[in-house]
């Protein structure tokens, strides 16, 4: 009978201490997306901008785990972000929730009754479903496979962003750049591009090229911001684009996922050509951009 008793004595120490010591979250929401990681990704950092803490960024460990510190009233509660491919077109999402100063408090109230972290965590990861669900219909993306980067000479200005800020850098330079074309009589040779020299995914930061393909000549026009260069065909992956070209990178992740789903080897530098100017409005999904990921050079 003693032996009974200590048994049962020890099952519910190792379940208080599994429970209320190492098991580090009070709460978890779970739910699947009909996107791909790289947009939720995304989604989740323009997200925190609404109910983040003021001043506390989301901290990304890799594209797939995220912490973020969301305001609850008067409480600072923790989510973190687990993200996890499911098709090419779907995820599943877990959501783990910690009330970052009274914890306990929750995990006693928890399997009793609804508890604050309980009825705030359903309610902020449900409006971001709601959101999610309507950017997701703001845009579409289809892999092309494997396509030549279009080889050009052109005009471009150096342009240093976050993603999120990489249309309106290329809407802050376009008149100046066209118009100093126009006025010097230099022939365009294709839509506007950019070319990006570095993304830096941790931290979204982007450092690229507003570019206008140009017909080369001797007599082509002298600016502080302009400088000249020539891009040479390439193989890469290709996406077709459809949608406001604020989020045109949500091309880049998936073909980031269609490159590790096959196996394939490419360089993180996109390069993108727009088919729309943005300026004459009317409806962003009939806007087309073409995405490539160069694919890798093999070495010799």
């Amino acid at each position: 009978m003693k032996k009974t008793v200590y048994g049962i004595l020890i099952v519910l120490l190792i379940a208080f201490v599994g429970y209320f010591i190492i098991y580090p979250y009070d709460y978890v929401v779970r739910f699947e997306a009909k996107t791909f990681p790289g947009t939720i990704n995304q989604s989740v950092k323009l997200w925190n901008n609404t109910v983040g803490v003021p001043g506390s960024p989301v901290v990304q460990k890799d594209l797939y785990h995220l912490e973020q510190h969301v305001q609850a009233g008067d409480s600072v509660h923790i989510y973190d972000w687990e993200i996890t491919p499911l098709t090419e077109n779907s995820s599943k999402v877990t959501v783990r929730i910690k009330d970052r100063d009274h914890s306990w408090k929750n995990k006693l109230l928890v399997p009793f009754t609804e508890s604050e972290v309980e009825r705030s965590g359903i309610k902020h990861v449900s409006d971001f479903v709601n959101d999610l669900n309507e950017h997701i219909d703001l845009f579409k993306v289809h892999i092309d496979g494997e396509a030549e980067m279009p080889s050009t000479f052109y005009a471009y200005v150096d342009l240093k962003t976050d993603q999120h800020g990489k249309a309106g850098g290329m809407m802050d330079t376009y008149m100046m750049l066209s118009d100093v074309l126009v006025r010097s009589n230099v022939t365009l040779n294709g839509p506007p591009m950019i070319l990006v020299d570095h993304w830096d995914r941790k931290t979204d930061s982007l450092e690229y090229r507003f570019c206008f393909p140009i017909i080369r000549s001797d007599q082509l026009p002298q600016h502080p911001n302009i400088k000249y260069n020539r891009i040479f065909p390439k193989r890469a992956l290709k996406a077709t684009y459809n949608g406001n070209y604020i989020t045109s990178d949500r091309a880049w992740y998936a073909l980031l996922d269609y490159a590790e789903s096959e196996g394939i080897e490419v360089e993180e530098t996109p390069v993108e050509v727009f088919f729309n100017n943005p300026h004459m409005g009317g409806d962003a999904l009939r806007w087309k951009a073409e995405v490539y990921l160069p694919l890798q050079e093999e070495a010799e």
